[in-house]
């Protein structure tokens, strides 16, 4: 994955952030709002872009736009950063291909202690049966 190239694909916009911040929040446009494109997108195949709007899926709007928001900082600029950041984890996590399950043979001592197991349990219930005569 070539991250400059990717990066240089992302959209922002700066809008008025929510939150505490006195005057200085109602005047100042310091929440960042990234959106990218996934099916516009030329650093990915077609398997790693079905796999990651599998995995995003919850985040990609109708249009297919993967949103995503920072409004942690008073800073604009911090907020870039950390949307940027958020983003690239969210990629590399989506695109993890999960480890194959091995098959493994039960051993024939675990066998024999479940079926011994079985059958002391099966010997206690019938132990509470009347006795026939």
């Amino acid at each position: 994955m070539d991250k400059a190239r990717l990066i240089s694909e992302l959209q922002f916009k700066a809008t008025r952030s929510s939150g505490p911040g006195g005057q200085h929040v109602n005047k100042t446009s310091t929440r960042v709002e990234l959106s990218w494109s996934l099916q516009n997108s030329q650093v990915f195949t077609e398997h790693q872009k079905a796999r990651l709007q599998d995995k995003l899926q919850n985040r990609i709007s109708k249009e297919g736009i993967f949103l995503l928001a920072s409004q942690n900082s008073r800073s604009q600029h911090k907020n870039k950063e950390d949307v940027i950041k958020r983003f690239l984890t969210l990629i590399e996590k989506s695109l993890q291909e999960p480890k194959k399950r091995k098959k493994t043979k039960l051993s024939k001592a675990s066998k024999m202690k479940r079926l011994s197991n079985k059958k002391a349990h099966s010997d206690k219930k019938a132990n509470r049966k009347k006795p026939e005569y």
